[in-house]
């Protein structure tokens, strides 16, 4: 299984490229959420000067966030410094948009958002609506501008599960999920990929690239001999994870209802700590600040071991790989950390894991 790295977008992130690409791992990422982490073009465009290999990822971006001819715009941008090493991540917004306090889109205009920005990307013409107008629109300025010639990857996030797979199979993506350890899960989001790509007509011009590779985020902990599994040092390195799903609980009564006794019982604290409610209309400005970043050490207390089974890779070396291998077998071809601790130490560790 290939092996990559997600962080979030800030000033540096381009030393942290050229170490995950002196380490050999397969791609660098970084997340699209304006009001939370840097900007992704930005920081993508220092990577892509500062390295010469490896593959360069946004994690996700959004018609909720960005307008085709914008998100286009940079994607070309980026194809014209790192030729060939992009891959887009498109999805709902679901993060960025509850960080202000907004819904995500819909599955269908980030269909419409998608296939417009494989268009767009590949050098030909798409439709543009706003309101009423609608208008072909295309690149007007090539060559030294941007790069429509070589393929960009697009992959779809599943957040919303079969659906999210359909277009990813209608469009001829990949998929890309957080947290997602389950390979049955996998298993029926590949399974719909497939049924909605042999349901759709085939036109060999509407997508740019015939990859269609299967990703997903999550932490790394490499237990060292007795070392409590569910300690403070494997809690630190997964709560982030953890506590993005109880923010996103918090966030969305309907989600929270579904969790266990203990896992809403945590929802319950993270609410009382930050000082608000499920349905605060300022909710978003409580509960997303630092959010995916190192959790605080008065937080441990809700990294469950529960949910920290469930979204990370915890284990002896041995344990690790038996996870691994599943999630291979189930149509994984890449797995994607997101360090927080010590990031150059948590790179090497996935390294030195699947070499």
């Amino acid at each position: 299984m290939r092996t990559g790295v997600v962080v979030a977008a800030h000033p540096g992130a381009e030393d942290l490229a050229v170490r995950a690409e002196e380490m050999g791992l397969h791609s660098f990422w970084v997340y699209d959420t304006p009001m939370v982490h840097g900007d992704p073009f930005v920081a993508l465009s220092l990577c892509a000067k500062a390295t010469s290999r490896i593959r360069l990822g946004i994690g996700v971006t959004s018609p909720a966030l960005r307008s085709a001819p914008a998100a286009a715009s940079g994607l070309a941008s980026l194809n014209a410094l790192a030729p060939g090493r992009i891959i887009c991540g498109v999805g709902t917004g679901n993060t960025a948009r509850r960080s202000l306090g907004m819904r995500p889109s819909t599955a269908a205009r980030l269909e419409n958002f998608t296939a417009a920005l494989q268009d767009l990307c590949a050098g030909r013409s798409t439709e543009y609506r706003e309101g009423d107008r609608v208008r072909d629109i295309r690149f007007l300025h090539t060559g030294a501008h941007v790069n429509t010639a070589d393929p960009i990857e697009f992959v779809v996030a599943a957040l919303l599960g079969p659906k999210a797979a359909a277009v990813a199979g209608r469009r001829g993506t990949g998929l890309i999920s957080v947290g997602l350890l389950d390979p049955t899960a996998w298993h029926a989001l590949h399974d719909a990929r497939r049924h909605a790509a042999q349901t759709t007509p085939h036109d060999p011009d509407s997508h740019t690239d015939s990859r269609a590779d299967s990703y997903v985020v999550t932490s790394l902990h490499v237990l060292d001999e007795d070392e409590d599994p569910h300690g403070d040092p494997a809690r630190d390195a997964t709560g982030h994870l953890v506590m993005s799903l109880l923010t996103f609980a918090a966030d969305t009564p309907a989600f929270a209802e579904q969790l266990g006794p203990e896992e809403g019982e945590a929802v319950r604290r993270l609410l009382d700590r930050r000082g608000t409610t499920s349905t605060a209309p300022d909710r978003h400005t409580k509960l997303y600040p630092n959010y995916l970043g190192r959790i605080a050490p008065q937080d441990r207390d809700l990294v469950l071991p529960s949910l920290m089974n469930t979204l990370a890779l915890v284990g002896t070396r041995d344990d690790l790989l038996v996870r691994i291998t599943a999630l291979e077998q189930a149509g994984i071809d890449e797995l994607l950390i997101q360090p927080v601790i010590d990031p150059p130490t948590e790179m090497a560790q996935l390294a030195k894991l699947l070499t």
